[in-house]
């Protein structure tokens, strides 16, 4: 069967379309994304703008329709801390849902950390032991580790790379005042976390998840994407501390030429840096590993767990094609593709 997730994230809009079927790996089928920063779509009082609803709101109704045209059997749409934390959230979800008939998933932090734990361990297998996944969104941090499927301790923090950049780091290139006042700020606000993970025991293994950690780790010397998902990339703690401060001296449009680092992602990637050498630090691991699977993953490996209970399911009513359109091929956006 064809599944999709829509990922309302705080800094893409991503609709994943694959192929599945309950105890099987889900293979990607087809990729439909837009970058769209809805926190640059904030206003003073923290809702998110008319201009930033309505972008929204069109990829939603396109994410359907290309849903729709391949073939898509069941759908799940989430949102994480873009909306989640917005003053307005629950309007803005209230009007996806009237204009274009698409129930939105509001996660939790804690929940976002759960589900992406259980896609690492889906990943990694019994055999890893004890697991610690780090996944560094554009609004929060999620932290889970686990021994089981789901994880024993599962905590989200407001240290998204695009939040800290907008708040903490004005300037480009930034200054060195800003740069250390963001140290201090990023480990007040984990210290206390780490030490409710340290009374559950210590990780076999550390995960990344997130394109953050994937632009880290490709920058200081893991392989491309193009070398496919089963290649071992690992970041280590001693080149991410010196990629830190080479990064904290350069502007977002020097940042571009490094590899694995795309225009849109450029003036965070340092904040993202911070954060990963911070929480590295603190939970005192030489070297952590990149995982391919994170949140989307995640809720898919769920819903396929929980057909094997509740059996197929009708296409919903907003996502069946209309008789008249003639069905296409994927041509838009094949994996792989850039939108």
């Amino acid at each position: 069967m064809r599944l999709g997730v829509l990922d309302i994230g705080s800094n893409t809009v991503h609709l994943l379309l694959v192929d599945a079927h309950p105890g099987a790996q889900p293979v990607a089928f087809a990729s439909h994304k837009r970058p769209l920063s809805l926190v640059k779509h904030l206003e003073r009082d923290g809702s998110i703008s008319e201009q930033g609803q309505r972008e929204l709101l069109d990829f939603v109704l396109e994410a359907w329709a290309f849903a729709g045209r391949h073939d898509a059997e069941d759908l799940l749409a989430f949102c994480t801390s873009a909306i989640r934390e917005a003053a307005n959230g629950e309007e803005v979800i209230e009007r996806i849902q009237r204009e274009a008939n698409v129930t939105l998933q509001e996660l939790t932090g804690s929940e976002e950390a759960a589900m992406t734990f259980f896609a690492v361990r889906r990943w990694y297998g019994w055999g890893a032991g004890t697991l610690l996944s780090l996944d560094i969104g554009g609004g929060s941090f999620e932290m889970a580790m686990g021994n089981d499927s789901l994880p024993d301790i599962a905590q989200s923090v407001p240290l998204g790379a695009q939040r800290l950049t907008r708040d903490w780091l004005p300037e480009d290139p930034p200054t060195a005042k800003s740069v250390k006042e963001l140290r201090r700020y990023i480990r007040a606000t984990l210290k206390p976390v780490v030490r409710g993970f340290r009374e559950v025991g210590r990780p076999r293994l550390v995960t990344g998840t997130s394109k953050t950690f994937r632009s880290l780790a490709r920058i200081a010397g893991s392989a491309p994407s193009g070398a496919g998902p089963y290649v071992r990339r690992v970041l280590e703690r001693t080149d991410l501390g010196l990629w830190a401060q080479r990064i904290s001296a350069m502007s977002a449009g020097d940042r571009v030429h490094l590899p694995g680092v795309s225009e849109a992602r450029a003036p965070q990637l340092l904040a993202g840096a911070l954060v990963a050498e911070a929480a590295m630090e603190l939970f005192e691991t030489p070297e952590l590993e990149i995982c391919p699977w994170a949140l989307r993953e995640g809720l898919i490996l769920r819903r396929l767990d929980q057909l094997i209970f509740d059996g197929p399911l009708a296409p919903p009513e907003h996502i069946r094609p209309i008789e008249s359109e003639r069905r296409r091929s994927v041509k838009e956006h094949p994996v792989g593709s850039r939108p």
